[in-house]
């Protein structure tokens, strides 16, 4: 009953909907026209919206990205670093409330550099990031930082950078002597490219990742290939990455 249950629940996700929908008009079409090549951009794009929303093409590409930090040996836990750099991953605003929220990839990003800044016994804990909301990312993950425990006076905090280089290039500004160790906090699938950027300031960075997209396979096998709407969302942020990544290999050659 349970497997059934799980089923039901993945046919509902609207991404599942929508690639039904478009199956049963293409197969409709399909014996209706007699211009069978008509329907080719449907078919690909039915194959495309398929391929993008299961699990085992999103876990793929998200292990390509992410596999240099899920085959690496650990961090030795001996070792003490200086900074732990954390970089903001979005928030919004609920104006009835008159409050901002930090979004979930900010919230698990701190919370894993709270442990990476305890564990290591750094001096300091570096949040950076600006945002579109009323207040900037950095500055609400300093405030939960305080309310969790770490001294003001160890809290650094960076409102103005919008997008990788520029965490760097702040960061950069915040520290003169360029030797320090720095453990980075990032989601792993942004982590290769900010531990570039971070390496072109500091010789010694620490990446320190978290939020994997990656994940071993578990639960019920069937439900792996009915398309969902999270595991589209997944490969946006992928191919958002690695659009990213190229944008930086063109900046950086010209």
């Amino acid at each position: 009953m349970e497997y059934i249950y799980d089923v039901l629940k993945s046919l509902v996700d609207p991404v599942c909907i929508i690639f039904i929908l478009l199956l049963a008009s293409f197969l409709i079409w399909l014996m209706s026209t007699k211009k069978k090549s008509d329907t080719l951009l449907l078919f690909l794009g039915i194959i495309l919206l398929y391929g993008f929303s299961i699990f085992p093409v999103s876990n793929y590409l998200s292990y390509q990205l992410e596999k240099d930090y899920i085959n690496k040996p650990s961090v030795n836990d001996k070792i003490n670093l200086d900074v732990i750099v954390v970089l903001s991953g979005g928030s919004y605003d609920i104006n009835p409330l008159n409050n901002t929220f930090p979004g979930e990839t900010t919230v698990v990003r701190l919370v894993h550099a709270l442990k990476m800044y305890k564990k290591y016994g750094a001096q300091y804990l570096v949040c950076s990031g600006k945002s579109e909301s009323k207040i900037p990312d950095a500055r609400l993950m300093a405030q939960m930082a305080e309310e969790l425990g770490v001294p003001e006076n160890k809290i650094r905090v960076d409102i103005t950078s919008d997008n990788t280089y520029s965490h760097a290039l702040e960061f950069n500004k915040m520290f003169s002597n360029k030797d320090i160790k720095i453990g980075l906090v990032t989601s792993a699938y942004h982590m290769k490219r900010s531990e570039k950027q971070f390496r072109k300031f500091f010789s010694q960075v620490i990446p320190l990742p978290t939020g994997y997209l990656y994940a071993s396979p578990a639960g019920t096998a069937a439900i792996r290939y009915i398309p969902q709407s999270r595991w589209l969302y997944n490969n946006e942020r992928i191919l958002h990455e690695y659009i990213g990544e190229l944008w930086y290999s063109i900046k950086s050659s010209l």
